[in-house]
């Protein structure tokens, strides 16, 4: 399955490039895991983050912001098989959990829950 890892990101950090940065590293924590159970890993700061530099943002929130960030996640969600929703406050990430529900999308909350490919 293609699975997308759903968390905090932004959320909590004041926008302190540090914290997000822990943030990014706790959602790749179970990225390796995932990929060991026979799935595709995917994070939607891995394909946002780099539009939204070369739209020319300049700090979390701003318009190129917005216009990259969530929207990104909800395109990948078109082609996933399910999100694993990572521990922690964050409202894209429940927006994210919302969508996956919508399309009907197998939704886990804990990596153990996540099934082994094949």
């Amino acid at each position: 399955m293609l699975i997308l890892i759903a968390g905090p990101y932004r959320s909590g950090t004041h926008d302190d490039p540090v914290l997000m940065q822990q943030n990014l590293d706790n959602l790749e924590s179970v990225a390796l895991p995932l990929f060991r159970k026979g799935h595709i890993p995917m994070i939607g700061e891995w394909a946002a983050l780099p539009l939204i530099r070369l739209a020319g943002s300049n700090k979390p929130g701003d318009k190129a912001w917005e216009e990259i960030q969530y929207p990104v996640a909800h395109r990948l969600l078109e082609k996933c098989d399910a999100i694993l929703r990572l521990e922690g406050a964050s409202k894209g990430a429940d927006e994210d959990v919302r969508v996956a529900k919508e399309r009907g999308l197998k939704v886990y909350y804990r990596l153990e829950d996540v099934p082994d490919a094949g």
